[in-house]
């Protein structure tokens, strides 16, 4: 398969992904720089986490109306494979391709730290292939992860089973103590109604090494390889 990372000035977790699927997955990987206009035949896009353009603004707010995106928001309305990690999950929300909105962390802090995730359904790429009752421990890195829709969107999204992730204790209880920046209903990760464009906060490219002593995130990129290779 191969992949295309998109590259944001302030981007800083595309070296992270693109060393997980070279190296670890041996997968193919190209660099698409925030100005081009082609996505070199990529099969599947990544936006990843970082700060791009500063996060002045909004997070993901300036990042939205860089070239690359036009392209993305092709791919994505063709059918094509988006994933939007932590900055990628908001520059995803700016963009339209997912609802809702990420807002400031409710205690207005970054947090940077390991958070317990559960996935919500198998009916998609990214979980099709972990076990549900599974608690996955995966680090976050952000400011603005409080997931925010109305209730319209809040009950098309449990209707439609588009919830990825709830954030959850150790024991997999989700808990109003379990959710580390105040998203609504736990929520760490969604999808679209289509089901091929994909975002969440947490980051799981950075518990995908033994050297880390931490592998829980390699069931999200081994569920995605398990279902299109």
């Amino acid at each position: 398969m191969k992949f295309g990372v998109v590259i944001f000035p302030g981007s800083n977790c595309d070296e992270d992904i693109i060393y997980v699927l070279e190296k670890i997955l041996d997968q193919q990987v190209v660099r698409l720089w925030h100005k081009d206009y082609d996505l070199q035949g990529a099969d599947f896009i990544v936006l990843p986490g970082g700060f791009s353009f500063g996060d002045y603004l909004r997070s993901g707010a300036i990042a939205r109306f860089s070239p690359i995106m036009q392209e993305v928001i092709r791919f994505a309305a063709g059918g094509g494979y988006v994933l939007g990690i932590c900055n990628g999950f908001q520059i995803l929300a700016e963009a339209g391709l997912l609802e809702g909105a990420l807002l400031h962390n409710e205690n207005r802090k970054f947090i940077c730290r390991n958070i317990y995730m559960k996935p919500q359904t198998s009916n998609s790429l990214i979980t099709a292939h972990i076990d549900p009752q599974r608690v996955l421990k995966i680090p976050i890195a952000h400011g603005e992860g409080n997931y925010f829709a109305d209730a319209g969107v809040l009950k098309s999204l449990n209707d439609n089973d588009q919830v990825l992730f709830r954030y959850c204790d150790e024991a997999g209880n989700v808990t109003a103590a379990a959710n580390p920046n105040g998203s609504l209903e736990n929520i760490a990760g969604i999808c679209n109604a289509a089901r091929n464009v994909f975002g969440f906060m947490p980051h799981p490219e950075r518990a995908s090494d033994e050297l880390v002593a931490n592998q829980d995130g390699l069931a999200i990129f081994e569920s995605i390889l398990s279902m299109v290779v």
